[in-house]
């Protein structure tokens, strides 16, 4: 007598290799990671120096990324090489300024206000793309940012327009749309980086932003402006090396692979939403009528500016 042959049993995945392929959570995770980021900036304070701060954020992402970096850095080196001032343009707009001026404006500025201002960051890439490399708007993409223009002006405001005769702005929301500026280069830029890894843009880049920003860090050593090395300090530093950098540049781009870009960019649009949420229950910060008038007209303008690409600017591309 033959012996049946035994049933056939599904390989069991396990959770990475499950959560690897779940595009819809990776970026929700993302959009949380760097929420909370903007919640805990707030909360620290001048409890751990901004651009100190920054410093070892970077420092820490190059030094943990490097083991998985290094073979591709050794080979993509010549075409590194070969674009370097691009390269150091990079790390300056999209690791140093950017980090260092928005941690800084969270000492002067409520974390809804950054939360909310934040939301316009996608025009100010399309913006840079005009000034740039002449990707022109179409009307849709005009009113967009006409739009959230109004909406970033609600929030700074305070909903009073009539500030604006005599208008004197929060320094922390000034800082924090100077860092949206920043990264708006950064990503107008990016897709005119030479054909290189992955991993060897991001360690390269936070390597060169941390190197660029240690000098700031000496001095404001010098100047007093230390680490108090004590347990808050510590998790805010453990925090910020893990979820908000390492952990979600890696969901990020795993979620922008599996789903493309254009469908993972709405994500972005989950970090005051979340954020929102978490100052006012941990931060205890109220919720007023022109934030939620403000992100409105911000999130209006992102949709109407996205529904269609300027056929020029996708042309060029």
């Amino acid at each position: 007598m033959t012996a049946l042959p035994a049933p056939a049993t599904t390989p069991r995945r396990s959770p990475l290799s499950w959560l690897n392929n779940q595009p819809y959570l990776l970026l929700s995770l993302t959009s949380l990671f760097w929420a909370a980021n903007i919640v805990l900036a707030r909360h620290v304070g001048s409890h751990v120096p901004p651009v100190t701060l920054t410093t070892i954020r970077w420092f820490g992402v190059f030094l943990i990324l490097l083991p998985f970096a290094w073979p591709h850095l050794k080979q993509d080196w010549p075409k590194l090489r070969s674009a370097l001032p691009l390269m150091l343009l990079l790390s300056a707009v999209g690791f140093a300024f950017n980090n260092a001026i928005s941690y800084w404006a969270m000492q002067y500025t409520e974390a809804l206000n950054a939360l909310l201002i934040q939301s316009a960051g996608p025009l100010f890439v399309a913006l840079w793309s005009l000034i740039l490399f002449g990707v022109r708007l179409t009307p849709a993409q005009l009113a967009g940012i006409a739009i959230s223009l109004a909406g970033v002006l609600t929030i700074i405001l305070r909903g009073d327009f009539s500030a604006l005769a005599s208008i004197s702005f929060n320094r922390g929301d000034i800082m924090f749309g100077a860092s949206l500026v920043s990264f708006g280069l950064y990503s107008a830029l990016i897709p005119r980086r030479p054909k290189i890894h992955q991993l060897s843009l991001i360690s390269f880049t936070t390597c060169c932003g941390a190197l660029m920003l240690l000098p700031v860090a000496i001095w404001e050593f010098l100047n007093g402006v230390t680490l108090k090395l004590d347990v808050l300090t510590f998790a805010t530093l453990g925090y910020t090396l893990i979820f908000p950098s390492t952990l979600a540049y890696l969901f990020f781009n795993r979620g922008v692979a599996l789903i493309g870009p254009n469908r993972a960019a709405p994500f972005f649009h989950l970090v005051p939403v979340f954020g929102s949420a978490m100052a006012i229950l941990l931060l205890g910060e109220t919720l007023a009528p022109f934030h939620l008038i403000g992100y409105a007209l911000v999130l209006a303008g992102v949709i109407i500016a996205s529904r269609q690409a300027s056929a020029k600017g996708s042309a060029k591309r």
